[in-house]
């Protein structure tokens, strides 16, 4: 087989990162990581407010420090035998666009205004709105347009925000042309699309995040939306009707990114997705495995062949779409709005006295093994009764509701540092084996855990725990960066040396490094220790939301 090179680009929460892959066997021959400046300065976020807005300026700038230091980094040879290039971000991250597809904030009357930036994932300023978005397709008399994503709508989602904006912006509201998520907006940069009406669709994105689908022939009605808020009148023309899979071209790159970097002026540009759709397909998805993207959050992914599923309708989950993740399956979605998030704000806790030493490598260092010590006595530890629960950002699944917060239970003047801290971990597993029995009990078989990631390669507690309390073998992705080589194998496809994702899955997906096994004695302790955590979680919404 004659090698090839593809370019997969993951755009993350802190910071984008971009690979080179040989197509013959998957290996990474170059790759380069952006930090966004303007996130990392905290500028248009406010935590108390649960908002958190990203300058596209941050993106698109990361995509040219990527692909400038790529090409810069290998042989001349291999730049130009460069076939294909897939991206893949958070979401749902849109961002109000002007005619051109272009964000408002790239105007110089919006470039400071938090809502003409893309609205992160983790922004949940649109609670109410997602409310009323749930209320209205089961009352309104009509199709409930939940019913494919899992019968709630979430304020992480496109159309509660697209409404919290209009409501709270007019000089935004009247310059809207239409509404782009981010993982659109980079492949018809990449491929100078100047027309917002010419950008493709993420399946993805539309099917999971809004409200699109193949039954509906395309997003909800305009009656619908009206029928939410007059506001949304007239906007269904400016939004979209065709979603298309990760697996098909946007077009070639456009003539500028040729001339900076000496692309292949045939390098062909997927149709992006969301991270964890494609991070699924670089960890090596299969039937029966639940792939998780543990990050600061994690996203569940699922699939299963249409014929399987059928007309059933998964409740309290982020979707199900046929095409999302592989062409022709079904995929499924879920996910916990913190995982790692928990974990470092736990952290900055333990850190805030640090600040007070001036000095930067004196300080780091005290961190680092601050740290390395917490994980080596907690993993020491007996299964804790201390129970947690993990809703410092809200809840996702099962069944979303961004309003919950999280609690402790069972605190005494016994529980020191390490023992809390194995215990907040316990809580994101105890949230991680909620959603896995949500799908088993909608009669998803699932046996086993494929864990990608940050927290999964850093935290062998973290992993040990997640296979006692849910049973299964957890598999830990080799690849370091498994989502971008999940964005490689569609460039593969894209750029023609594969016909489908399966076959790139077969050459380029990433291995695994290692295997946690359930531990029996363990198994049975967090099996008790599971039952007070639902109890506990039942009480608290009940009484408290």
């Amino acid at each position: 087989m004659e090698e090839k090179y593809v370019i997969g680009i993951d755009y993350g929460t802190d910071s984008c990162r971009g690979v080179i892959v040989s197509t013959v066997d998957g290996s990474e021959i170059a790759e380069h990581v952006f930090y966004y400046p303007r996130w990392a300065k905290k500028l248009y976020c406010s935590p108390k407010d649960s908002m958190y807005r990203q300058h596209p300026l941050d993106y698109i700038e990361g995509l040219h420090s990527i692909l400038e230091n790529l090409t810069n980094t290998v042989d001349e040879e291999i730049v130009k035998e460069i076939v294909g290039i897939s991206v893949d971000t958070t979401g749902s991250t849109p961002c109000v666009v002007d005619e051109k597809g272009m964000p408002l904030a790239l105007k110089e009357e919006f470039k400071d205004n938090p809502n003409a930036m893309f609205v992160l994932w983790k922004d949940h300023t649109s609670v109410k709105e997602a409310e009323e978005i749930t209320e209205t397709a089961k009352s309104w008399g009509g199709i409930d347009y939940t019913q494919y994503i899992g019968g709630v709508y979430s304020s992480e989602w496109y159309f509660a925000k697209l409404l919290n904006i209009f409501r709270n912006d007019v000089a935004v509201k009247d310059a809207f042309h239409s509404f782009v998520e981010h993982c659109d907006f980079i492949p018809a940069l990449l491929t100078g699309v100047s027309d917002v009406n010419a950008i493709k669709r993420s399946r993805c994105a539309g099917g999971h995040k809004g409200m699109w689908h193949e039954y509906y022939n395309g997003l909800p009605s305009q009656e619908f939306l009206t029928t939410i808020d007059p506001l949304f009148d007239g906007i269904r023309e400016k939004l979209y009707d065709k979603t298309f899979t990760a697996d098909v071209s946007v077009g070639k790159i456009d003539a500028s990114f040729v001339e900076k970097y000496n692309l292949p002026e045939n390098t062909k540009i997927g149709v992006g997705a969301f991270d964890c759709h494609m991070g699924a397909v670089g960890g090596n998805i299969h039937e029966n495995a639940l792939v998780k993207v543990i990050g600061t959050s994690t996203c569940d992914i699922v699939i299963k062949n249409n014929d399987e599923v059928k007309d059933q309708l998964i409740e309290g989950i982020c979707g199900q779409v046929n095409g999302s993740v592989v062409k022709g399956k079904l995929g499924m979605e879920a996910g916990q709005s913190a995982f790692g998030d928990f974990y470092a704000w736990y952290k900055s806790i333990l850190e805030w006295p640090l600040k007070f030493i001036e000095n930067d490598e004196e300080r780091e260092a005290i961190a680092d093994k601050m740290l390395y010590e917490l994980e080596k006595e907690a993993k020491k530890l007996e299964p804790s009764e201390v129970i947690i629960l993990d809703w410092i950002n809200g809840r996702r699944t099962p069944f979303a509701n961004q309003n919950l917060k999280a609690a402790i239970m069972g605190l005494d003047l016994s529980v020191d540092a390490p023992r809390l801290y194995r215990s907040i971990i316990e809580s994101t597993v105890y949230g991680a084996k909620a959603i896995a029995d949500q799908f088993k009990e909608s009669n998803i078989e699932l046996n086993q855990i494929i864990a990608i990631g940050g927290v999964a390669k850093k935290s062998a507690l973290a992993m040990q725990i997640m296979a006692d309390v849910t049973n299964m073998p957890v598999h830990v992705s080799k690849s370091e960066q498994a989502v971008a080589l999940g964005a490689a194998c569609f460039a593969s496809v894209v750029g023609g040396v594969y016909n489908t994702i399966e076959e790139a899955q077969e050459n380029m997906a990433s291995e695994i490094e290692v295997t946690y096994e359930p531990e029996p004695k363990a198994v049975k302790k967090y099996e008790e220790l599971y039952k007070k955590y639902l109890a506990f979680a039942a009480s608290q919404e009940k009484n408290f939301y």
